[in-house]
């Protein structure tokens, strides 16, 4: 038995040696990532030149005051099945990884057979001769390794873990959208419930008109016409009251499927926009994005591994060197199988030069080059993409703040009118046509004031999605938290 370990022991050290020579000479042929060329802003276009250059909090959502919303956000953190999906993938690239990581390792395997064979008999000059039984046993180990002296091996398992990178950052993109969903669909509740609640006021408004010009009607002051037209008021304010009922439910249901949960156990509070909180986003630097957006990592990652998917089609041309080894028992006879006699071994070495294969190895260079320059131009669409998100969302912010505050004046003024109409229409100096002006144009000026809130709360949702708020730009995080 010493004797077959001593000759493993030898095939051994030689498998590992290549390994060594592998290890050294795998990374002759692998790439740097081609530079993309950006050109990056000092600043954004639409940011205030005493912008704090700091990042978004991680629980940004927090800005809001809203322990709904908060409750909320937790919630689909932990049981959104688009991030539990995004989860599920990146176990199978970990598992991929392994797969193709395998090649750079001996393979080691062990087997054992007994076989038995009986020759026929045969009669010579009238002598009969019986056939005989021969039997075999053998046990053996064997192992192979191929050396990857042009990091063939090396570069495809490297791919294969920069594309479980790439999957893990895009669990994380997931994650920042379903936030930035929950938020929105949230604002969308609560504008609803606000709408509502100023038609249902509208309507009161409406009747009390309608009653007025009854009164006048009864009086002689008034016309059938004046009540019909003020009819088709209150009758449009009436109907205005169930498109936006619907919106309402259907916002609830979306903040159910966020959460994973049937609609019927939901139950949202909501309340008012007006009683949130505006919290303040500072945009910090624009080169700051290309670590904090987790979409912009997740491509960069996907051209690490197209890059390494080159080096390993270029590795192809060249030869592949494969060293096996084999050590073991062999005997005609069980009980004398582990004996030093019954012991074999063999080592051979072996070299595989492509010489034509009909262009299948220049065709899947060509794929992996052309790959690569896909992924570069993707990249690079989407860091200037992200600039635009910023800014687009600073731009959103800063004028939709000065339409509230112009649609603020709007209502205030369009109140004041409408008070004014309905006073002079009591005391009869007052034409229906002026009241109808005023009161439309105060219903009108209301819905557009709660639509712009809506909107301001809105952008900035954008903006912290645009800034990757909400993710720690450390894998070491993302890993632990699976």
């Amino acid at each position: 038995m010493s004797t077959t370990l001593r000759y493993l022991g030898r095939a051994a050290r030689l498998v590992v040696a290549s390994a060594l020579v592998a290890a050294s000479g795998g990374c002759i042929l692998t790439q740097d990532l081609p530079d993309p060329a950006l050109d990056l802003p000092n600043r954004y276009k639409a940011a205030s030149r005493t912008a704090v250059e700091k990042p978004p909090a991680l629980d940004w959502w927090r800005g809001f005051r809203s322990a709904e919303l908060t409750q909320l956000m937790e919630e689909a953190q932990t049981v959104n099945l688009d991030v539990a999906a995004a989860v599920a993938r990146i176990r199978q690239a970990d598992a991929q990884a392994r797969i193709t990581g395998a090649a750079l390792l001996p393979s080691l395997s062990g087997s054992g057979n007994g076989s038995q064979v009986k020759t026929s008999g045969s009669n010579i000059s009238n002598t009969t001769i019986a056939g005989r039984r021969y039997s075999t046993y053998s046990s053996s180990l064997s192992a192979s390794y191929e050396i990857d002296f042009w990091g063939k091996n090396h570069d495809a398992a490297l791919a294969a873990e920069e594309t479980a990178t790439a999957n893990r950052f895009d669990r994380d993109t997931v994650m920042l959208t379903t936030m930035a969903s929950v938020a929105n669909a949230y604002f969308q509740v609560l504008a609803a419930q606000d709408r509502i609640r100023t038609a249902e006021g509208n309507i009161k408004s409406a009747s009390r008109i309608l009653d007025a010009i009854k009164q006048r009607l009864k009086a002689g002051t008034g016309t059938d016409l004046d009540v019909a037209q003020q009819e088709s008021v209150l009758a449009n304010q009436r109907a205005a009251l169930p498109p936006l009922r619907l919106t309402l439910a259907q916002n609830v249901n979306a903040l159910a499927t966020l959460v994973a949960r049937p609609p019927e156990s939901v139950k949202i509070a909501g309340g008012s926009l007006t009683r949130l909180s505006s919290p303040r986003v500072t945009p910090g630097l624009p080169s700051d994005l290309l670590t904090q957006r987790p979409d912009i990592r997740r491509q960069e990652a996907q051209l690490a591994s197209a890059t390494a998917n080159v080096g390993s089609a270029r590795a192809q041309f060249f030869p592949t060197i494969q060293l096996t080894a084999q050590g073991g028992y062999q005997s005609a006879a069980l009980a004398s199988l582990f004996t030093p006699q019954a012991t074999f071994s063999n080592i051979a070495a072996g070299l595989t030069q492509p010489i034509f294969d009909g262009g299948r190895i220049q065709g899947n260079f060509d794929l992996t080059q052309a790959q690569q320059e896909e992924l570069l131009q993707t990249y690079r669409k989407t860091v200037v993409s992200a600039f635009a998100d910023v800014d687009n969302a600073l731009e959103s912010i800063k004028q939709n703040t000065e339409r509230l505050r112009l649609q603020r004046e709007v209502v205030a003024s369009s109140r004041r009118a409408f008070d004014l109409a309905e006073q002079q229409l009591r005391a009869g100096t007052s034409d229906i046509v002026t009241v109808l002006n005023t009161q439309l144009t105060l219903f009108q000026a209301e819905d557009a004031l709660i639509q712009t809130q809506l909107a301001r709360f809105q952008a900035i949702v954008s903006l912290f999605q645009a800034l990757g708020g909400g993710w720690e730009p450390k894998m070491e995080r993302t890993a632990d938290a699976l």
